[in-house]
């Protein structure tokens, strides 16, 4: 489902099952996953990667340019070609609050969840909590999207009581 005046530019592949969200725009060559909602007025600049089952909020920019200018040193205006775009991936089953900035080149692991207006300016390990500008992590959430309560070496979810157990890059479902 495509809402009104959002823009899709050439080579975007939506998934199956999508929302997408009025006034979003999606850039050339993102891949969005199936069962993802991007919701009013997000931006995804190219070459943004979203898995399955994203959760993308409300004005959320996923950035694409490292060291942005408009102009060249000697005051020529840059083109397309002139620098080198770095796209965020989004793993699958996370969720990016409201208002929320990902700069270039960033991973949000796996059902990671990032807080409503947080600035994520380095990788996100899969099932972390991450607040704040810049973003840090506060916690650990499970695939149900509640804050995870140590139990020993173990993780658990208050609602569904899934274990997880720290991995290499974050947590595993056990």
């Amino acid at each position: 489902m495509i809402w009104h005046l959002a823009q899709l530019r050439d080579r975007a592949r939506i998934g199956e099952n999508c929302v997408i969200g009025r006034g979003a725009y999606i850039g050339p060559g993102v891949i969005i996953g199936k069962n993802t909602k991007v919701q009013n007025y997000a931006l995804i600049y190219d070459p943004a990667e979203l898995g399955d089952g994203v959760f993308i909020g409300p004005g959320v920019v996923l950035t694409n340019d490292v060291y942005p200018r408009a102009v060249e040193v000697d005051g020529t205006p840059k083109q397309a070609t002139d620098w080198d775009a770095k796209g965020v991936r989004v793993g699958s089953g996370a969720s990016i609050g409201a208002r929320s900035v990902i700069l270039a080149g960033v991973t949000v692991g796996d059902w990671a969840l990032i807080g409503a207006g947080s600035v994520v300016i380095r990788d996100v390990p899969n099932y972390a909590l991450h607040v704040g500008n810049p973003s840090r992590q506060v916690g650990w959430v499970g695939r149900a999207g509640f804050k995870l309560e140590q139990n020993g070496s173990h993780w658990t979810c208050p609602e569904t009581k899934e274990q997880y157990e720290e991995a290499t890059n974050g947590l595993d479902l056990t």
